[in-house]
């Protein structure tokens, strides 16, 4: 789950992180009273959880509250990569000397998080990375025992940073690293980090993401999700409980386990098709709930043909097809369906699917069942 900027830093200013003064609107007349409060010039942003806002007019300074107000007022106007900007930030504008990165990841490959400081900062740190590598410094953090001093002095002075500006730093990355722990974060940056004017460090922009498995613990963060970035499609699918995510091609895919759908959609592209969704339905999935996967994916008007694939572990077979007679009564597809139920009670699943009035085409194999799902899309192939 991504935060907003707003959201971000002001969870990093909980644990001690230096932020602008300012506040969100959400009218033109509100960015003018936050910009009248401030005083002298601000930063217009537009708050959406997309890159690349200052290039499409998203982020703009104002010198006056009506000029805050008119900048505003464009701003939520916009609709960035196919987002609408719905809220504002508008903050105290820096006095801005160096810009520095500073974020914090978990490295799967050590199973530990690597705090990462660049020199280079107010950029994308992956194009950093591309051009300039040695750039970037890193450090992994043991869970067990924390941020440490002598790392962020190693990254403080890698990057080339002020001495006298090394024991702030720490605070900072002490106080990001805390967030990140005890938010259940898989990312959070600060980019940039600037040196303003006065000496100091001060972060003014910021970016969090949540691992969703442990939002159960953080009711408070679960209600900063932004329903606009997800389709209405992902967010009943979310509601209940499934992993979904919409794609652009003719194939939609119904399967238990991530890895195995990524294998489905893998094999589809192989044999010429295109997959129209990633969707897992997870692990004990009942029948109410293969309906609803199944209702989500015929809800596209690009799906021309449904794939299962179904291995049955803790998922019983006999209860997905269930799900899927459930689901094809209330549905009524006008597309070829294209049945692989392997595993637990997967005689008495297909047992279920061949007395039921509806015609599935079955397969023993996932690539047999990918080459036909493949060829119903293209009409080839009828039930």
């Amino acid at each position: 789950m991504k935060l907003h900027e707003y959201q971000s830093k002001r969870i990093f200013a909980q644990y001690g992180v230096p932020i602008p003064d300012g506040d969100v609107a959400t009218t033109a007349a509100e960015a003018r009273a936050v910009a009248g409060r401030l005083g002298g010039t601000v930063v217009v942003k537009s708050q959406v959880l997309v890159g690349g806002r200052g290039k499409a007019g998203g982020i703009k300074l104002a010198h006056s509250p009506d000029e805050a107000g008119q900048v505003a007022e464009r701003i939520l106007a916009l609709e960035i990569k196919g987002l609408p900007v719905r809220k504002v930030l508008v903050d105290q504008a820096a006095d801005i000397r160096q810009e520095i990165y500073l974020g914090i990841v978990i490295d799967r490959a050590v199973s530990k998080p690597v705090m990462m400081a660049s020199s280079e900062g107010g950029v994308e740190i992956e194009e950093v990375a591309r051009v300039n590598p040695e750039a970037i410094k890193k450090v992994h953090v043991d869970p067990f025992i924390g941020l440490r001093g002598y790392q962020t002095r190693w990254l403080a002075k890698g990057i080339g940073l002020d001495p006298a500006l090394q024991r702030s730093f720490d605070q900072i990355a002490r106080g990001l690293y805390q967030a990140f722990i005890e938010s259940d974060a898989s990312l959070a940056e600060i980019n940039p980090l600037v040196v303003t004017g006065a000496g100091n460090l001060l972060a003014v922009d910021g970016k969090m993401v949540l691992d969703d498995n442990g939002l159960y613990r953080h009711p408070d963060l679960a209600k900063k999700r932004d329903i606009d970035e997800e389709t209405p499609t992902e967010r009943e699918a979310r509601e209940a409980g499934l992993s979904y995510i919409q794609l652009d091609g003719e194939i939609g895919c119904m399967v238990n386990g991530a890895g195995l759908a990524m294998a489905t959609m893998d094999i589809t592209k192989h044999f010429g098709g295109s997959p129209a969704n990633f969707l897992d339905i997870g692990g004990g999935a009942q029948a109410d709930r293969v309906a609803t996967a199944l209702r989500l994916i015929l809800a596209d008007p690009n799906v021309k043909a449904v794939l299962f694939n179904i291995f049955g572990g803790i998922t019983r077979c006999d209860e997905v097809a269930k799900g899927i007679l459930t689901a094809l009564d209330e549905v009524k597809p006008q597309v070829p369906l294209v049945a692989r139920l392997v595993g637990t009670n997967e005689k008495e699943g297909r047992q279920i699917l061949a007395a039921s009035d509806y015609h599935l085409i079955t397969a023993t194999t996932l690539a047999e069942a990918a080459q036909k799902a493949v060829a119903a899309a293209h009409g080839e192939l009828e039930a």
